[in-house]
């Protein structure tokens, strides 16, 4: 089996800060070897990019995401392409809309998000979205810039929605939303993507897997989701792990 990929965790949070050497060999020892971790805030960005130099096997992406814009100013994103781009970026992200009840004003959203993709197509990076309620709005947004690939983070909209961003040049991201038996949504959309579309996440420490709710999540449990994805669309788990370790290379191309 190819090894895999998990193309987006949070290795940064405190929960991991002191065992991450044993969470990195813990997934190494189920065959999950490499890391994408995309920052979710301005001060996120320097710690990121330090794990990346202490352990080789993780990937970077900076970027501000909406959760966390209260605490933000632009001053931040004026930062983001020369940190970006003097820091070993694979992508732009994680960023996006989040039109979540209680989430700060959607104008601000809009205007931090149109900031980053901005610097993604300036350095022809990759950008790393987050959505909630708000795929068209994304979509809408996205389509204005010139970005030559990314990722629409733990996806649970339509297939419809799912192939606009294909077509854009996104790839899917499926995480452990698909192990919980009444997420059918999702679990449709997943037997419905072709080879080339899905890559897999954990979003760790958090999106635990159906079993295991109220856990802090971790890499290695993406093998479970690839099992189980690889049930849902009659493939083998080898299939499912060589196609998303195929498409997080190809999605992100700077990764090497």
């Amino acid at each position: 089996m190819d090894r895999l990929i998990d193309s987006h965790c949070h290795l940064d949070f405190p929960v991991f800060a002191d065992q991450l050497d044993n969470v990195l060999q813990v997934a190494k020892e189920v065959g999950v070897t490499e890391f994408l971790l995309p920052a979710t805030t301005y001060q996120s960005w320097q710690t990121i990019y330090e794990l990346t130099i202490r352990y080789p096997q993780i990937r970077a992406a900076y970027g501000i995401h909406p959760y966390f814009l209260a605490q933000e100013t632009l001053a931040s994103v004026d930062e983001l392409e020369q940190f970006a781009a003097t820091h070993n970026a694979v992508a732009i992200g994680e960023t996006g809309l989040d039109f979540w009840p209680d989430q700060i004003h959607r104008d601000t959203q809009i205007h931090f998000l149109e900031k980053q993709l901005q610097v993604a197509e300036n350095l022809r990076l990759p950008v790393i979205l987050h959505a909630r309620k708000s795929y068209d709005e994304l979509y809408a947004l996205v389509k204005k810039y010139r970005i030559p690939s990314g990722v629409v983070h733990a996806f649970t909209g339509s297939l419809v929605q799912a192939k606009r961003f294909i077509d854009l040049g996104f790839v899917i991201g499926i995480g452990g939303v698909i192990t919980y038996p009444r997420a059918q949504k999702t679990r449709q959309l997943a037997m419905s993507l072709t080879n080339n579309d899905f890559i897999l996440e954990t979003d760790a420490p958090d999106m635990p897997l159906f079993g295991y709710q109220g856990q802090v999540n971790m890499p290695a449990q993406i093998v479970k989701t690839a099992e189980v994805l690889a049930d849902l669309r009659s493939q083998s788990i080898v299939d499912v792990a060589h196609h998303s370790r195929n498409n997080v290379l190809r999605t992100f191309p700077k990764w090497y």
